[in-house]
């Protein structure tokens, strides 16, 4: 009977020795410090020494006993038995001969160290962290124990926690007996992060399950409080193929869990902490590349814990486990609302999913009895103690945490929708209020009243191949992940004017005049590279601002720099600006991040388009611009207007390629404003595909590809079997239209 083990003797096929967690981190420890991943060091009881503390103090009958007519649906009869069977155990203690060497093994790790050290007890049940059953947080974790009374003290707490009520709960949804299930006790040394920082990274991004990134969220001091949601904590994006930040957010850090003389205790962060990133951008690096190893090296997605440690400011794994909610996805389901009421409150969303429910606001565990099945919970943020009836309730709203809190895992794990950090909403609800949890997209709504919605299912292992290429038209970043799953060719019109509004919310003119550059460039190059993430290697094609002179005048600070048009549409607009000394510095802001994406993101797959492009001579500007400025990329230009086919010849010449604006090129061709419905706009109309038609030959003759931004292929069969007709290189459409077209063409081309 081995009653400890070394992280050293540990390996992944020990499960039923030490647990899950416990066997991955000796997985870790012993296999992947030679691949220059840092673990702690530590060691583990074995299940069999918990059978032994069990047989010892003579607790099986009593337990047995106390669970026999257990009904986890009863809350009331889950907490009484749950407590009293922890009572039993605590009140046990641990025989002499495992408690000598428990002993022995903390001195061995005090040696390994040169200092008696503090360590981190976590319990690890033996079946935890399968890929077909998740018990993460079921059980109890203690931080920063030191000295061999505390450390004895904390075993039997751990040993206790088998049976807190969410484990108990947990088990039984699961179909594992009460009793077939051991826990086995790891002792870790624990890093000084909370004088540093410490998360979690998944290594695909958890709201969507794309998986060429590395996702990243921590916050200062110890990874309890990201856990927990007590804190909103700093994110990063890391692209996979390339190893780099691509995207990067500043969460809301007020308080820190350190260390105290025994145990932890809460503190403020100081305010020039709260408004600076816990890591650098190497650092982040760092750790996406210890993830993507990870990851390797055990064949599948890993949800994994890191913590730097503020003493040696080095950084360690202390904790990986499979990734268990999008591994095994072959079908997506997409849900649509019917209509929209009052927006009542939002947040993060998580997970893709809608639903309906009565309000129930829980402010402490003391009131969860009262919850029934079917409503909507809303807390300040859960634990794991909150797991019964958060398996019962049909939406979760929180006011607190990130995409890595508790709240977050256990409603993805559940397959519920879920929203956090949804500030002040036990304000603005109130119990029994009728509400829809609205997560379809990256922002998580709160609708007033029971609303109607739509499910269609996809098999993502079923979507068609074309021959021409059928692409996205997009421009907000924060949808670009989820609508990988639909695999475009590539992003045939990226809209930058998204980013600009909402990212960046100024004019490009007056962040120059705030010394705000940097910041411009920063934000438009993650929205960019977040974009091109999604579909590569597929191209995509950025297109440079096309804003009119009365939407940059909406911008901060824009109507210093803007005229007034009569005619904006037909005003200063795309290249024209360009090349306009007024706003060369602008043009040259956007030409700056694309750079940043290309070379410093790695992201290749990224060219650009000039917009609303009316004369050979702009042309040639523009190109100058960019040539001057070294952006070795293609170059593409919007046919949007007549001159841009009746030029083909030229324009072909000095661009890699065009794309159709067939909405801008109909208004201009048959002089009808877009926006007027009573005048019979019509991209089918003869005189357009005329010139659609001349296009394509030019171009084919030249060598130069031809695509199409707009609706028309999705809205008329004979549009898209026209284009086919005259072999046009690529079809960009609006996503809620895209698999539509896809099939359309597919059939088409057969």
């Amino acid at each position: 009977m081995r009653l400890s083990l070394s992280f050293s003797e540990i390996r992944n096929k020990d499960v039923p020795k030490v647990g899950g967690k416990n066997a991955s981190l000796g997985e870790m420890y012993s296999q992947l410090k030679n691949r220059g991943i840092r673990v702690p060091s530590g060691f583990a009881l074995t299940s069999e020494s918990y059978d032994y503390f069990i047989r010892e103090n003579r607790l099986d009958r009593e337990i047995k006993e106390t669970l026999s007519d257990l009904d986890v649906k009863n809350i009331k009869n889950l907490r009484e038995k749950g407590k009293r069977v922890r009572e039993l155990i605590l009140k046990s203690k641990i025989p002499k001969k495992l408690e000598k060497e428990i002993l022995e093994s903390y001195k061995k790790l005090c040696r390994e160290y040169n200092k008696e050290i503090s360590v981190a007890v976590r319990s690890s049940a033996t079946a935890e962290d399968l890929p077909e059953a998740s018990f993460a947080g079921a059980q109890e974790t203690y931080l920063n124990v030191r000295g061999e009374k505390e450390l004895l003290k904390a075993i039997v707490k751990c040993y206790s926690s088998l049976f807190t009520d969410r484990a108990v709960s947990y088990r039984k949804e699961k179909g594992f007996g009460q009793f077939s299930v051991k826990l086995s006790v790891g002792i870790q040394k624990m890093v000084r992060s909370d004088v540093a920082c410490s998360g979690v990274m998944f290594t695909l991004d958890p709201n969507t399950g794309f998986r060429n990134v590395v996702s990243i969220e921590g916050s200062y001091g110890l990874g309890e409080y990201v856990v927990k949601g007590i804190v909103k904590p700093d994110s990063f994006f890391v692209f996979k193929p390339t190893g780099k930040v691509i995207n990067k957010e500043i969460g809301d850090k007020k308080v820190k869990l350190v260390f105290s003389k025994t145990g932890t205790k809460q503190e403020k962060i100081k305010s020039k902490d709260k408004n600076r990133f816990i890591l650098t951008d190497k650092e982040v690096e760092e750790l996406a590349s210890y993830a993507i190893k990870i990851e390797k090296y055990y064949k599948k997605p890993m949800d994994i814990e890191f913590a730097k440690d503020g003493e040696d400011k080095k950084l360690y794994i202390v904790q990986a486990r499979p990734e268990t909610v999008h591994t095994k996805k072959k079908e997506i389901s997409k849900y649509t609302l019917v209509k929209k009421t009052k927006k009542l409150a939002e947040g993060l969303a998580i997970g893709r999913k809608i639903s309906s429910g009565k309000v129930h606001i829980i402010k402490n565990i003391n009131q969860i009895e009262e919850f029934k099945q079917g409503e909507i919970l809303v807390a300040r943020q859960t634990n794991p103690d909150w797991e019964p009836i958060m398996k019962i309730a049909s939406g979760i709203i929180t006011e607190q945490g990130g995409s890595t809190s508790h709240a977050s895992i256990v409603s993805r794990e559940l397959g519920i929708p879920c929203i956090v950090g949804a500030q002040n909403t036990m304000k603005k609800l109130r119990n029994g209020q009728k509400v829809t949890i609205d997560c379809t997209s990256s922002k998580g709504i709160v609708w007033e009243g029971k609303l109607n919605y739509k499910i269609k299912k996809i098999n993502i292992e079923k979507l068609p191949k074309t021959k021409t290429k059928v692409m996205l038209i997009l421009g907000t970043p924060e949808e670009s992940f989820d609508l990988a799953f639909l695999q475009p060719d590539g992003i045939g019109l990226v809209r930058i004017e998204y980013i600009i509004t909402n990212w960046i919310k100024m004019h490009p003119l007056y962040a120059i005049e705030k010394k705000k550059q940097e910041f411009y460039v920063q934000k438009l190059a993650e929205g960019i590279g977040m974009l091109a993430a999604s579909v590569y290697p597929n191209q995509i094609i950025v297109r440079f601002s096309d804003f009119k002179t009365n939407e940059y005048r909406n911008l901060l600070g824009g109507k210093k720099y803007e005229p007034v048009e009569n005619n904006p549409m037909l005003g200063w607009r795309g290249a024209s600006r360009y090349s306009d000394e007024k706003f060369k510095p602008a043009f040259l802001l956007e030409s700056e991040a694309i750079k940043k994406v290309r070379e410093e993101m790695g992201l290749k797959n990224v060219d650009v388009m000039v917009p609303f492009c009316r004369t050979i001579k702009e042309a040639k500007d523009v190109l100058k611009i960019l040539s001057e400025n070294k952006r070795k990329l293609k170059v593409y230009v919007m046919a949007e207007i007549p001159s841009n086919i009746i030029l083909a010849e030229e324009f072909s010449k000095l661009f890699d390629g065009f794309s159709i604006g067939s909405n801008d090129l109909t208004q201009l061709t048959l002089g009808i404003d877009r926006d007027n419905p009573t005048l019979g706009f019509d991209e089918r109309n003869e005189a357009v595909k005329k010139l659609i038609s001349e296009l394509i030959r030019f171009a084919h003759k030249n060598k130069k590809p031809v695509g199409i931004c707009g609706q028309a292929p999705s809205k008329y069969t004979e549009y898209a079997k026209f284009l086919l007709d005259n072999k046009i290189d690529s079809i960009s459409v609006n996503p809620d239209v895209f698999l539509e077209t896809k099939i359309r063409v597919s059939k088409m081309e057969k």
